[in-house]
C-alpha cells in the first residue's frame, strides 16, 4: 500500500479517536459527601451529524431567553423541617451519608419549573443501593417538552414572577405615578390602565358577543369632599390622583371611590353602548383601610328596566311581589303596579270603610301594618247583602296566589314560587250574621345564604279571614263595626351553628428498615 491509500486510513483513525475522545470527556462523575453528581444531560430526540459537504440551515432566532427565575437545583420542595433530616428526601441538605443509607426510596424524584416551556431545567434525584453504604444520585438535565403548544420564548419578563405592588406613602408616591399613566378615558377613547412596562401592546377592548369594538363613555364624574359633600364636574375628564400635604394632615384627592357601568345590549346578546359613571373622592391619611364600590348593569335596548324587590333576597321597605295562576301548567300573571300586587287597607281621616273602596297600602317587606275603618249598619244596609261587599273591601280586587321567595324571582319558574294559604275563621251563632271583620296576614321569610351576607327568603305566607257574628238590626237602630287589616312579619331562621372542619388524617409510613440497626 503506498501514500495514496495511506491518507484515508489516518483521517478513518482520527476520526474514530475524536469520537472516543469526545465521548470520554462527556462523562466524568464528582463524588462529595456520598452525593454523585453527573453531568448534565439532555431527555429528547437526538440529532444526527450533519454529513460532511452540507450546509446547515440557519436555526431561527426567537430572542434571547429571560433567565430562570427558581433554580431546580436549589429547590426542595420535600424538606419541611428546618435544621432537619426529612424522611426519603434526597434533597434535603441536611441528610447526611448515614441518613440516606436508611432512605427507601425517593420522594420526590423529579423537580422541575414550568412544565409548559419547550426546554427547562430538570434535577432528577435517585438512589444508589449497588453501594455499600447506598448512595445517593443527583443529576442536572435538560427537559424537552414534547408538545406542539409549548412556550419557546417569553418576550413579558414580569409575567416569571409577582410583582410587588409597593404600599405608596411620602417617599414613593411619586414614583408609583411614574410607573403608571393613569386612566386615559375621555368621551371619545376606550378605557384602558397603561403601565409603563415593558408588556406587549394590547388591543382596545372588546365586549364578548359584539360583532365591534364598543368605546367606553364617560357619562358623569363626580367629587366627594371631606365632609361628603358632592360635586358634578361639568366636562367628564378624569384628574389623575394628587397627593397634598397641609400641615400634620395629609390628603390624597381624586381617588377612585365608586365605578359603576352599565351596558345595553340587542336580543342577540350584543353590545351596543358602555358608559361609565365615576365617583371621585379626597382620601385622608387618618382614614384607614380605603373601601372602594363596583357595579355594573345590563340594560336591554329598547326596553325598560323591571325593578325588584331584591337581588336575590328581599330589601327592607320594598314591596312584595306577587300574582295569581289562571290556569295549570300557565305562568305567573302579575300587575304593571308593583305597589298594588299585595296590597291592605289604607287608613283615612274620614274612616269611612264604603268611602275607601280602591284606597289600598301595598305591603312592604320588613314593616309590620295595621290599617282600619269604621262600618256603620243600618236597616238599609242588611248583613246578608254587606258582607260580599266587605269581603271585597278586606281582600281587595284580584288578591294574589302566590307570593315570589325572593325579590328577582322569575315569573316563568312558577314551581319555586310560595302558595298563599288563604283560611276563612267564623263563629257559629243562631240568628245571627256571618260579617268579615278582618284580614291578618302573616309572612314567614328565613335568612338565606352565607352568614357574612344573607338573603331573605320568604318561606310561607297565610291570609286569615276573620268573621264575626252580629244580630239584625232593629228597625230604626244604627250600629257602628270596626273592620281592620294587619301584616306581621315572622323570623324564622334557624340559630347559626359554628361548623368546624374534620381534623385530618395523617397515613404517615415509615421505612422497613427505618429503625435499624436497633430492630
Amino acid at each position: 500500500m503506498g501514500l495514496p491509500g495511506l491518507r484515508p486510513l489516518l483521517l478513518v483513525l482520527a476520526g474514530c479517536w475524536a469520537a472516543v475522545r469526545a465521548q470520554t470527556s462527556a462523562t466524568p462523575a464528582a463524588t462529595s459527601d456520598n452525593f454523585t453528581e453527573a453531568a448534565p444531560a439532555t431527555l429528547g430526540p437526538s440529532v444526527s451529524p450533519t454529513p460532511p459537504g452540507t450546509s446547515r440551515a440557519p436555526e431561527p432566532s426567537f430572542g434571547s431567553r429571560p433567565a430562570p427565575v427558581t433554580d431546580v437545583a436549589a429547590l426542595c420542595v420535600c424538606d419541611l423541617s428546618p435544621a432537619q433530616c426529612d424522611v426519603n428526601c434526597c434533597c434535603d441538605p441536611d441528610c447526611s451519608s448515614t441518613d440516606v443509607s436508611v432512605f427507601s426510596a425517593c420522594s420526590v424524584p423529579v423537580v422541575t419549573g414550568d412544565s409548559q416551556f419547550c426546554s427547562q431545567k430538570a434535577a432528577i434525584y435517585s438512589l444508589n443501593f449497588t453501594s455499600n453504604p447506598p448512595q445517593r444520585i443527583f443529576k442536572l438535565v435538560d427537559q424537552v417538552n414534547p408538545s406542539i403548544f409549548c412556550v419557546h420564548i417569553t418576550n413579558y419578563k414580569p409575567a416569571l414572577s409577582f410583582i410587588d405592588p409597593g404600599v405608596p406613602d411620602e417617599s414613593n408616591f411619586d414614583e408609583l405615578v411614574k410607573t403608571s399613566t393613569g386612566f386615559t378615558l375621555n368621551t371619545e377613547s376606550d378605557a384602558a390602565l397603561a403601565p409603563k412596562l415593558d408588556a406587549p401592546s394590547t388591543a382596545k377592548y372588546e365586549v364578548p358577543n359584539s360583532r365591534t369594538k364598543v368605546p367606553i363613555t364617560i357619562q358623569s364624574i363626580v367629587i366627594q369632599s371631606l365632609n361628603k359633600t358632592l360635586t358634578r364636574l361639568a366636562a367628564p375628564e378624569v384628574l389623575p390622583p394628587s397627593l397634598i400635604t397641609a400641615g400634620h394632615a395629609t390628603v390624597c384627592t381624586n381617588v377612585v371611590l365608586e365605578v359603576k357601568y352599565r351596558l345595553t345590549y340587542t336580543d342577540a346578546g350584543e353590545v351596543t353602548d358602555a358608559d361609565l359613571f365615576l365617583l371621585l373622592g379626597t382620601v385622608s391619611s387618618a382614614v384607614a383601610p380605603l373601601q372602594q364600590k363596583f357595579e355594573i348593569d345590563f340594560i336591554q335596548h329598547s326596553t325598560k328596566p323591571v325593578p325588584l324587590s331584591g337581588n336575590p333576597g328581599y330589601v327592607v321597605g320594598l314591596p312584595l311581589v306577587a300574582g295569581f295562576q289562571p290556569q295549570k301548567g300557565s305562568g305567573i300573571i302579575q300587575t304593571t303596579n308593583r305597589y298594588g300586587q299585595l296590597t291592605i287597607l289604607r287608613s283615612t281621616t274620614e274612616q269611612d270603610c264604603l268611602a275607601l273602596e280602591g284606597v289600598r297600602a301595598p305591603v312592604l317587606f320588613g314593616h309590620d301594618m295595621q290599617s282600619g275603618c269604621k262600618l256603620r249598619l243600618t236597616r238599609a244596609l242588611p248583613c246578608r247583602l254587606l258582607a260580599p261587599i266587605v269581603k271585597s273591601l278586606l281582600v281587595g280586587q284580584g288578591f294574589p296566589d302566590y307570593v315570589a321567595p325572593f325579590g328577582n324571582t322569575r315569573a316563568q319558574d312558577v314551581l319555586d314560587w310560595v302558595p298563599v294559604h288563604f283560611v276563612t275563621q267564623s263563629s257559629n251563632m243562631k240568628d245571627s250574621c256571618q260579617l268579615p271583620v278582618a284580614l291578618v296576614i302573616e309572612v314567614k321569610w328565613t335568612k338565606y345564604g352565607s352568614l357574612l351576607n344573607p338573603q331573605a327568603k320568604i318561606v310561607n305566607v297565610t291570609a286569615r279571614l276573620l268573621s264575626s257574628s252580629l244580630p239584625e238590626t232593629h228597625s230604626g237602630s244604627e250600629r257602628t263595626t270596626l273592620l281592620s287589616t294587619a301584616v306581621t312579619f315572622m323570623d324564622v331562621s334557624a340559630p347559626a351553628e359554628a361548623g368546624f372542619r374534620a381534623r385530618p388524617t395523617i397515613n404517615a409510613r415509615l421505612p422497613f428498615n427505618f429503625f435499624f440497626p436497633f430492630v
